[in-house]
């Protein structure tokens, strides 16, 4: 079995995208010097699109200095619009002659006229046109219509790829003024979600460390600052077509493929806290279901430090025994049982899966499905309110600090 970190580049050819020119969005040719496609899919954004293009046009260098135009460009998706967002775009586009801003507009059909299916076009767009320059190691860099990324975003995005990244995910900050609006329940759930999973962050870093994502990072990898190299785009099969999280479903498909994916503090957006969005799925719908909550008097309930730890102690094994595995080593049920009982799985499943070719990211998301299917797991840990699980993963993480 072969143990070189990308020992699926010879067993998925499949995974390789068409670079079909019949599908091309943009007529124009990218500039020879372009490193950075960025994306940006809008539906009636009429209001934040001036301000998103804004930001993406003033970027600069880590050092300040202003990023060289001929470096990146901007492909613009308004698909299936009710308000000027393509208009807006178009006139935008004219009085910066001098960005690579190209502005498309189109009505999809109504099965195909949701986020993820915009956002693959899109990023496949994007992935044609790198690579058309020989660029791999060029830059897919997502953002949204209702997001402003900081002024080094691409910078941030780049520098992190120099290092080594394969994928990042920027930090997506909400708007203040909008987050100040919010109702007093709502607010806080949102501050102590955002505490929580950063809490979680650090405790991976100690149980379960990843050398190419350390801390201080965050949680976040979603549409509105997800880049990824062209190479690794096709590696993962490209974006999946899926209605919903179709960015969640990105990544874990990056993880599949053992992709190195940086959540990274350099990389900021900052997005908006509105509570009706464009697709069923996301923060505005996120910070609605809290309002709701709100409303009902009940609890914000979440995973438990005690169950996180758990499995961030249970992956690192896994992940020492899978490694075995792969030079050499015969897994028996005695040697993993112990194992298998704090997944909550069966022990000759695990033996089973173990002896097959899959890389450590396909194996544990394989080990979750099997948690979900035979449910010993979800019995053993229940959820607990957001404010205990925070009070205990900040104990369990000032012993662990010292």
């Amino acid at each position: 079995m072969k143990s070189k970190r990308l020992l699926f580049l010879a067993d998925f050819p499949s995974a390789q995208l068409d670079k079909d020119s019949s599908q091309t969005l943009v007529q124009v040719p990218p500039s020879p010097d372009c490193e950075v496609c960025v994306i940006v899919p809008v539906r009636n954004e009429a209001q934040t699109l001036v301000a998103s293009l804004t930001a993406l046009i003033h970027q600069v260098d880590l050092e300040g200095q202003l990023l060289d135009p001929r470096r990146y460009e901007i492909i613009l998706l308004a698909n299936n619009c009710s308000d000027d967002s393509a208009a807006i775009a178009r006139s935008f586009a004219g009085q910066h002659p001098d960005i690579a801003l190209h502005v498309v507009e189109k009505t999809l059909p109504p099965a195909q006229a949701y986020i993820g299916r915009v956002r693959q076009i899109l990023m496949d767009e994007a992935y044609r046109r790198l690579s058309s320059l020989g660029r791999t190691r060029g830059v897919i860099a997502s953002t949204d219509g209702d997001s402003q990324v900081s002024p080094t975003w691409i910078a941030a995005n780049l520098y992190e790829i120099t290092c080594g990244a394969d994928a990042v995910g920027g930090r997506i900050l909400t708007d203040r003024a909008e987050r100040s609006n919010l109702d007093p329940y709502t607010r806080a759930c949102y501050l102590r979600y955002v505490g929580y999973r950063y809490l979680i962050a650090e405790l991976e870093t100690y149980l379960d460390p990843n050398p190419y994502d350390s801390f201080p990072r965050h949680h976040q990898h979603y549409g509105a600052s997800l880049a990824v190299t062209a190479e690794m785009y096709a590696l993962a099969g490209g974006l999946p077509p899926v209605q919903t999280l179709e960015d969640v479903a990105f990544y874990r498909a990056l993880v599949r493929v053992n992709a190195r994916f940086r959540h990274s503090l350099l990389v900021q957006v900052i997005t908006s806290a509105r509570q009706i969005g464009r697709a069923s799925v996301g923060m505005a719908n996120q910070l609605s279901q809290w309002a709701e909550m709100g409303r009902q008097q009940q609890s914000f309930l979440i995973e438990s430090a005690a169950a996180i730890e758990t499995r961030f102690v249970a992956r690192r094994q896994l992940r020492v025994i899978w490694c075995c595995a792969l030079n050499g080593y015969q897994p028996s049920h005695p040697s993993v049982a112990s194992l298998a009982e704090m997944l909550g799985i069966s022990a000759q499943w695990l033996v089973e899966k173990l002896t097959q070719p899959y890389t450590f990211g396909e194996l544990f998301e394989l080990v979750e499905e099997r948690q979900q299917e035979e449910q010993t797991w979800a019995s053993r840990w229940k959820e607990v309110d957001i404010k205990q699980a925070i009070g205990d993963l900040r104990l369990r993480l000032k012993s662990l600090r010292q």
